[in-house]
């Protein structure tokens, strides 16, 4: 089982809020079972198909 904590530093903004799908990043999860997702990560777009608000900067 993977709990997973995060910190925020401000109030909850639904419409900041955004997922990603659990089993669209190349990771081998090593399952033995189907994986218990709440409903909004069920429903979470792949990673290749995620539309990023952030932009990257390499310099």
């Amino acid at each position: 089982m993977t709990e997973i904590l995060y910190k925020c530093g401000d109030y909850y903004a639904p419409e900041a809020d955004g997922s990603v799908r659990w089993d669209s990043c190349g990771i081998d999860w090593k399952l033995t079972g189907a994986p218990i997702l709440s409903a909004k990560d069920a429903e979470a777009v792949a990673l290749a198909d995620f539309d990023s608000p952030f932009v990257w900067d390499s310099a």
